[in-house]
């Protein structure tokens, strides 16, 4: 049940313009300071996820790695997505909870 909340809330957030996705806006929204959250697709490539965790660690953003570049791109109703941040603060620390007891 949880999984399916997480991709409601990235709907809900990209409906919102709460949620921007792609490397490009994603890494924008990082160093830009608009970013509350950033998510990784599993299955993304090392390279990016590598980029994004550095970045994140950097400007200090939280990160988590969740479902696949299809599911997330399907959560916001676009192609396949390797990262999505969620720029809505009060939305990023809700589905990090759900991220969190997911992972315990």
């Amino acid at each position: 049940m949880k999984p399916n909340k997480i991709y409601g809330l990235l709907g809900l957030a990209e409906r919102g313009r709460n949620l921007v996705s792609g490397e490009f806006a994603a890494m924008k929204a990082v160093k830009e300071g608009k970013a509350a959250l950033v998510i990784t697709a599993q299955d993304a490539s090392d390279n990016t996820r590598k980029r994004f965790y550095d970045k994140c660690s950097y400007y200090e953003v939280p990160i988590r790695t969740y479902g696949t570049k299809e599911e997330l791109g399907r959560a916001v109703g676009l192609e396949e997505r390797a990262v999505v941040a969620l720029v809505n603060e009060g939305l990023a620390h809700t589905i990090t909870g759900y991220l969190d007891e997911l992972q315990n």
